[in-house]
């Protein structure tokens, strides 16, 4: 498919309230629960600079740290709504694209174009990615940071966009040279097991181990991700680490600087969206879909 055959059944305001909805399920489900998260990426500086979502911002993110998105994993299933929302992560058997887990809404469909040969939930996300301790040691966290490298080239299993060239090109080939689903998946379980082996309550700093290069390099003390302040997002008080403005400040300078205009656009590449309409009717259509 190309993007000349996108279809969007939903405005950028209706995405963002679908995912509104889920956000306040996700925060009411993690306060029973006793588990902590914040916001992040684009969804942290709308919370900050607008008060709610950026006007062209088309998904929501957030951070765990790693012992409550581990609980997470463990608890969703047994204690959520999962006739709405079901929880979604890379296995040996389906593969999301994507290092992080998500919430996924099963009545809705929002089929991205790195997935549509995958038979996996296609609904509207919420992306979560966890917060790592980070060792003291450089050996340990050279070591750390080669296992992050490994994990995300072969949990992810997709050419990694905005990266570069040349990560672009080493991918590809190692894919060409790892071809088994098999193999990558014993690669990326062996080095998630080293890359996260540093205990949240022994270390100082943290780090993240999922997203962008930028991200993995950088360490963060880890009293700015031990407790929460809430901010105002569209009319509501969630969450975001205590430590926001530096965070914030070291991953994007002036964040309270507007982008360029030709800068103000939705990052994702849906082939189909739609907020009233459960993914799995399109399955054969727009997912699926054996290549003549």
């Amino acid at each position: 498919m190309t993007e000349k055959n996108s279809i969007i059944h939903a405005t950028t305001r209706e995405l963002q309230e679908k995912m509104l909805e889920m956000l306040l399920y996700f925060d009411e489900f993690c306060k029973k629960n006793n588990l902590m998260y914040y916001l992040c990426g684009g969804c942290l500086i709308g919370a900050v600079r607008h008060k709610g979502f950026i006007p062209w911002d088309d998904d929501i993110d957030l951070f765990m740290p790693r012992p409550d998105y581990e609980k997470l994993a463990k608890i969703w299933n047994q204690e959520a709504d999962t006739s709405k929302y079901i929880y979604c992560r890379t296995t040996r058997n389906k593969v999301y694209h994507d290092g992080g887990a998500s919430v996924r809404d099963i009545r809705t469909t929002e089929i991205n174009r790195h997935s549509i040969n995958e038979d996996i939930c296609h609904g509207i996300a919420l992306e979560i990615m966890p917060i790592d301790g980070c060792p003291k040691s450089k050996i340990k966290r050279a070591s750390q940071l080669y296992n992050a490298f490994m994990f995300s080239l072969f949990n992810v299993q997709r050419l990694p966009d905005n990266k570069g060239g040349l990560i672009r090109a080493f991918s590809n080939i190692i894919y060409k040279i790892v071809r088994s689903p098999e193999s990558r998946y014993k690669i990326w379980k062996k080095c998630q097991r080293k890359m996260t082996k540093f205990n949240w309550d022994d270390c100082d700093e943290v780090t993240e181990l999922i997203g962008s290069i930028k991200g993995m390099l950088l360490r963060h003390p880890k009293k700015d991700f031990d407790n929460v302040v809430y901010l105002d997002f569209e009319g509501h008080k969630v969450p975001v680490m205590a430590g926001y403005e530096r965070y914030l400040t070291e991953i994007w300078g002036d964040y309270m600087q507007l982008p360029p205009v030709e800068k103000r656009v939705a990052k994702h590449d849906a082939v189909y969206l739609s907020t009233t309409e459960p993914y799995k009717q399109f399955k054969g259509k727009y997912y699926c879909v054996k290549e003549k």
